[in-house]
């Protein structure tokens, strides 16, 4: 071989790392955003189920002869926080995601049981802890509600990317895998727009 074919395939080589890298780094920084976007929702679903039990111990100083509902929902929030744990340890991996999609559903539900009880209960809906506590989980719903659409915005950046072309074929060989977006913890129901009537 003569230096100029080795001066091209080394050529073609260190363009071919660069290009590599580029990729590379690219595919790294949208995961790496995609992980921040999950720890946002980990830091709301922890202040969540922080105060929850708050909200418990207060209901049950009221409903004493509810204990199903209470055993409920804080049976939720724990299979509910074992969820989030998986899934913080594996964002996006879609077993984890599912899993902690099925959990917030069946918390969400509880807690929904439990709020609709607490109206049969006028001390308990007078009661100024028990308001501040409702208020608090509402905002953090809130909160959740802007959090998991950030995640999903940067799962779709990081998933556009990964499935361009020629970014793919890098993304498949250096395993960034395609990840999956959360899903509403509403049902159909829920979502669907109030019908008013005069």
């Amino acid at each position: 071989m003569d230096s100029t074919t080795v001066g091209i395939v080394v050529a073609v080589g260190i363009v071919l790392v660069l290009w590599a890298t580029s990729i590379h780094n690219r595919l790294r920084q949208l995961r790496n955003r995609v992980d921040n976007a999950y720890a946002q929702i980990d830091v709301q679903l922890k202040r969540r189920y922080d105060l929850i039990p708050n909200l418990v111990e207060v209901a049950r100083g009221y409903m004493a002869h509810e204990a199903s509902t209470l055993e409920a929902v804080t049976r939720a929030r724990g299979q509910a926080s074992q969820a989030a744990s998986q899934a913080r340890r594996h964002p996006g991996q879609a077993a984890a995601m599912a899993s902690l999609h099925s959990a917030e559903s069946a918390l969400g539900a509880s807690l929904g049981q439990l709020m609709v009880l607490t109206e049969s209960y006028p001390e308990l809906k007078a009661d100024a802890q028990m308001h501040s506590l409702s208020e608090e989980i509402t905002s953090t719903e809130n909160r959740l509600g802007f959090a998991r659409q950030a995640y999903n915005d940067e799962v779709l950046a990081y998933n556009d990317q990964a499935s361009r072309f020629p970014d793919l074929i890098m993304a498949r060989l250096i395993g960034f895998a395609h990840l999956d977006m959360l899903q509403s913890t509403q049902s159909e129901q829920e979502r669907a727009a109030p019908k008013v009537r005069f």
